[in-house]
């Protein structure tokens, strides 16, 4: 049996990773919803709209009237936690009320660890728990994940579809142009510093350089997305998602440096932030780009230096339980070093990075 997906935010990480993975899975016909209904690996069906227009997402979506399966995996960042819990909300309402007559059995929503940190104007200011609980109580203030969840419970509740919510913590995969994306931040920044002779410095808090953490593969949470979506004993549950090893930064910072065949710097006595390390970093890299032939993408579309920051600068410990997953049959694992690597490797090969000194074959 033929399932329909539609998965909203395809151009995305966790969207463009679910799109290629439902592919090869067999047995989906696969709809990508984008701003601009780009062409993505894995979608048989591109769909433009902009799902802060009502009316306009409504009248793209009305033609899926076999979509069976949504999986959300996209935001719109606004200037206020308040416009943020208004405007998502309002995006995950004209979704679903764009697919009135599609027969929907399952919605799938990704969200992730600032379900326990708060939003980024409160970003970690309390001591919470650690490991991050699944059935820990939502924090008080708005939080525009609360907002989601709750518009698809309320539409759950009226429609008599299941639905999963996935809070995968830093997410690590292969895209370009992704606001979220701390691999490929990284590899821009470890090329930076083996182009220019910086020391290659953690960037974060001494706190979080010495915390136990953990990461989420964007293929692994793809895996998830499926799971859930397909299975009884995953119905109506919220899920942690990441990888299933622990580190801390001060050994990942390490290994990290190795591959790039710099001198692992450590952690500074004060958190020096990327977007201060790289102010410049516009022109350095054209000049990169150009001495080594490499594609022809701006820094901005490559790195998120502010998003980097704020996972790295926290004062607190943050890693994630994953019972809920486990109880239900999930055990799927991830190494955490192979993430980054795999990323990087994936870099180099597409010509997006310089090969370092003795990957030169990665190129061929």
């Amino acid at each position: 049996m033929t399932r329909t997906a539609l998965i909203i935010g395809a151009t995305g990480l966790s969207g463009s990773n679910l799109a290629a993975r439902l592919s090869a899975s067999g047995g989906w016909h696969v709809c990508g919803l984008s701003r601009g209904g780009k062409e993505v690996p894995g979608v048989d069906t591109p769909v433009a709209a902009d799902l802060t227009d009502e009316a306009a997402s409504g009248a793209a979506l009305s033609a899926l009237s076999d979509v069976t399966h949504v999986f959300f995996c996209t935001w719109s960042k606004q200037d206020t936690e308040a416009e943020n819990c208004r405007v998502n909300r309002a995006m995950v309402r004209n979704a679903l009320n764009g697919l009135a007559d599609a027969p929907l059995k399952h919605v799938a929503l990704v969200t992730g660890t600032k379900h326990y940190l708060g939003p980024f104007e409160a970003y970690a200011q309390g001591r919470p728990y650690t490991p991050f609980l699944e059935d820990q109580p939502r924090l008080p203030g708005e939080n525009f994940y609360y907002a989601q969840e709750d518009e698809i419970f309320e539409a759950a509740r009226q429609r008599g579809f299941t639905w999963s919510v996935h809070r995968p913590h830093t997410m690590i995969g292969y895209t370009l142009g992704n606001a979220m994306n701390m691999g490929v931040t990284l590899a821009v920044y470890a090329s930076i510093c083996a182009e220019t002779g910086q020391p290659f410095l953690f960037p974060g808090s001494k706190a979080q350089y010495r915390a136990v953490a953990d990461i989420t593969d964007a293929r692994l949470l793809a895996r998830h997305l499926e799971w859930s979506a397909t299975t009884s004993d995953a119905a109506n549950t919220a899920f942690n998602v990441v990888n299933g090893d622990l580190f801390r930064w001060e050994w990942m910072w390490g290994r990290i440096a190795d591959w790039f065949g710099l001198q692992d710097a450590g952690a500074p006595h004060q958190v020096m932030p990327l977007q201060c390390q790289m102010q410049d970093a516009d022109k350095i890299w054209s000049r990169i780009v150009t001495k080594y032939g490499l594609g022809d993408h701006p820094v901005s579309a490559l790195a998120s230096w502010w998003h980097t920051d704020a996972d790295l600068g926290r004062e607190i410990e943050c890693f994630n339980d994953m019972k809920n997953s486990r109880q239900a049959g999930f055990c799927a694992h991830q190494s955490s070093c192979d993430s980054f690597f795999d990323v990087f490797e994936m870099l180099v090969k597409n010509r997006i990075i310089p090969a370092p000194s003795g990957k030169e074959n990665l190129c061929q």
